[in-house]
Order: C-alpha cells, then sequence, then structure tokens
C-alpha cells in the first residue's frame, strides 16, 4: 500500500484550515482524498473546487448517480471510496 504523506487537520494552518474546514461542513469530517495533496494548499484548493463542481455542480447526472458512478470506478481501480 502506498503511504503519502499529509497534514492532519488538527494541524492544518491558513488556507488548508479553511479548506479543511469547508470539507468537515460538507461531509462532517475530512476524508482522506481531501489531505492527499495538503503539503501544497494551492494545489488542493484546485482539486478540491474541481471536485465539488464535478460531484454538486449542475449535470444531467443526479448527485445519487454521480455517487454511484464515483464508487463502481473506485472498485473497478481496487480504491477504497
Amino acid at each position: 500500500m502506498a503511504w503519502i504523506r499529509t497534514v492532519d487537520p488538527g494541524d492544518a494552518e491558513g488556507d488548508l484550515e479553511q479548506q479543511y474546514a469547508e470539507a468537515t461542513r460538507r461531509a462532517g469530517k475530512v476524508y482522506h482524498v481531501v489531505r492527499l495533496s495538503s503539503l501544497n494548499p494551492a494545489v488542493n484548493r484546485v482539486f478540491l473546487d474541481l471536485y465539488v463542481k464535478l460531484m454538486h455542480g449542475p449535470s444531467d447526472l443526479s448527485r445519487r448517480e454521480r455517487e454511484m458512478l464515483a464508487t463502481v470506478v473506485s472498485r473497478a481501480n481496487a480504491c477504497h471510496y
């Protein structure tokens, strides 16, 4: 299993702390996928903005359908979603 160093929510400062707070409001906690690029908060912000647009923005797919697709693709790639 790969290991990636990340910033824990209790250690986050500045923009990263704000990103973690937004993630907590959105999902109830800071999931590991949100922490992946936490060592570079500017990159993490771009990733989170893309994620929010894909999963919560206007689409012909419902939110449920988008989550289902994400789950199926993660499963096919042997990734925990």
